[in-house]
């Protein structure tokens, strides 16, 4: 028998070598407005890419990626 589920959204992103789970703040929104309702809160977002999704430990990972601070 076949079963469907919808797996819930994370969003990772690095900060000082840390890595910071995000939760969803609505599945109604899109990746990119949920990456603009985080920017408020943590400004390097501000000029970050997508990267994703990847489902894994039964959940639809997206990773916010920045090239901000690096040289080269």
């Amino acid at each position: 028998m076949l079963t469907s589920a919808i797996l819930d959204r994370t969003f990772l992103f690095k900060q000082d070598g840390q890595e910071i789970k995000l939760s969803d703040p609505s599945d109604k929104l899109s990746v990119e407005a949920v990456l603009n309702f985080y920017a408020n809160t943590y400004p390097v977002l501000t000029t970050a890419k997508i990267i994703g999704p990847e489902i894994k430990d039964d959940t639809v990972q997206y990773r916010f990626e920045t090239v901000m601070g690096t040289k080269g």
